[in-house]
């Protein structure tokens, strides 16, 4: 029970350094400043967020879609947002007729918009459907915004804004993604309607 408890311990104090290393990260703050203007700039301009991801990186794309289209603190109008992560037909026409790597980039291709922000999220910023995803909302005129581990792999260049996480394990990197795509939604939400704005 000893080892047991010991185990937990030192997964929540890597996961504590880890929350701190970003609560102390200036320059994480103002790229984070930087997001919340892209996107809702994109909103006011009658645009919409496009998020991706793989794997529990796929659950974050729902779950941040979700939060704008529906609520985060309180009730307010439906955000534009889409997950393109969900239509098992989509998904599977596109991966069947063109290759798993093109499963988001025919999408963008296909919904994209000047003016539109693209969500890419990838732990290891090099996943290849990701990255083709982010040449095609580039391609249109659609601002990048990349959330990855510490390297940012090959994502971050072709990122306007990345979200670079301090740290190289996967689910320490997620974790600090949640973290910040929480907030991502908590401050969108806060500037396009004010809890208090009558």
């Amino acid at each position: 029970m000893s080892a047991m408890r010991d185990a937990i311990a030192a997964e929540l104090d890597n996961a504590v350094r880890n929350i701190q290393a970003l609560a102390a990260d200036a320059a994480m703050q103002a790229l984070l400043e930087q997001a919340v203007g892209l996107c809702t700039g994109a909103l006011r301009d009658g645009r919409k967020l496009l998020f991706v991801g793989n794997g529990g990186s796929a659950a974050d794309a729902q779950h941040w879609a979700g939060e704008l289209v529906s609520r985060f603190y309180y009730d307010r109008p439906g955000l534009a947002a889409i997950a393109l992560t969900t239509d098992s037909s989509i998904l599977t026409a596109i991966g069947n007729d063109y290759g798993y790597d093109y499963t988001f980039a025919r999408q963008v291709e296909a919904l994209g918009q000047a003016g539109d922000v693209f969500i890419a999220i990838s732990t290891s910023g090099n996943s290849p459907n990701i990255l083709r995803a982010a040449d095609a909302a580039r391609a249109r005129g659609i601002r990048v915004i990349g959330f990855t581990g510490a390297s940012g792999g090959k994502l971050a260049p072709l990122a306007d804004i990345c979200f670079c996480m301090p740290s190289s394990e996967t689910p320490r990197i997620q974790e600090g993604h949640e973290l910040i795509g929480h907030l991502l939604c908590a401050l969108v939400e806060a500037e396009m309607y004010p809890r208090n704005a009558g």
